[in-house]
């Protein structure tokens, strides 16, 4: 033991202690400075703003500032087809330079969906259904039957559409409903002498709806024309029609 002590108070021993302490803070310096370069600390750049660009204009401003990028893809309806629609990180975060940012991108494709079933469905279950779907009510219209505000049939594109036909997301849907007056009849209105507006104006009051409409001769002025026939005509013999019944006309510039 006395030995030991005796080495300890030696000017070898404190040598070797002070080149150990020495080698020691010489690898803590280095091992310090070497992680401050790999990792550029206090270097970086700020995320430019890419939201709402297009993806071409976002890519140019990316590379311009030294970053990576990667791209995922959605679809949104009633916005414009590869537009940036998101960022991660956001705009002016601080990052490493090279730093990947990700990408939402507003598909430039409309994807699909299948029609769903809302056949006698009433009107307000009917809309959630289509909105559901990712598609939107257009247009309604009535037509005769016991049922009042329950789909009858609906349309796209001027069509029938069946539960299951495939239509692209956000197509409009027409809807005919039941006015829940059956088969009740009202009085045919004369409309010959009328113009279009006017004819429309009267057959609206009367539950009725505007048919086919012909024209006699060359019509110079469409909105004075007037309606010199109709189908069917108010006569002796037939003077009622049901509800939501069309009338046919034909149009003319000569006076009736």
């Amino acid at each position: 033991m006395s030995k030991f002590i005796a080495y300890l108070k030696t000017k070898s021993f404190r040598t070797n202690i002070l080149a150990a302490l020495l080698t020691v803070v010489g690898l803590l310096l280095i091992a310090f400075f070497s992680l401050r370069y790999y990792t550029k600390h206090g270097q970086g750049l700020n995320v430019p703003l890419v939201k709402g660009l297009s993806f071409e204009q976002a890519v140019s401003k990316l590379e311009d500032a030294r970053l990576k990028y990667e791209v995922d893809s959605v679809f949104i309806m009633d916005q414009p087809a590869g537009i940036v629609i998101d960022q991660d990180p956001d705009p002016n975060t601080f990052v490493k330079d090279n730093r990947t940012i990700y990408l939402t991108i507003n598909a430039g494709k409309v994807p699909n969906t299948k029609f769903p079933d809302i056949a006698f469905k009433t009107l307000r279950e009917a809309q959630a259904i289509i909105e559901s779907s990712r598609l939107k009510l257009g247009d309604t219209t009535y037509k005769p039957d016991v049922s009042r505000d329950v789909v009858l049939e609906a349309t796209f594109g001027g069509q029938p559409i069946q539960p299951g036909d495939i239509i692209p997301v956000g197509s409009r849907i027409n809807l005919v409903l039941g006015d829940g007056r059956g088969s009740e009849e009202v009085d045919i209105p004369q409309l010959t002498g009328l113009t279009v507006d006017e004819a429309k104006f009267s057959l609206k009051g009367s539950n009725l709806s505007l048919g086919n409409i012909l024209y006699e001769g060359d019509i110079t002025d469409s909105a004075n024309a007037v309606i010199t026939k109709q189908d069917p005509m108010p006569v002796d013999s037939l003077t009622k029609v049901a509800i939501g019944t069309k009338i046919n006309i034909t149009l003319s510039n000569k006076q009736p």
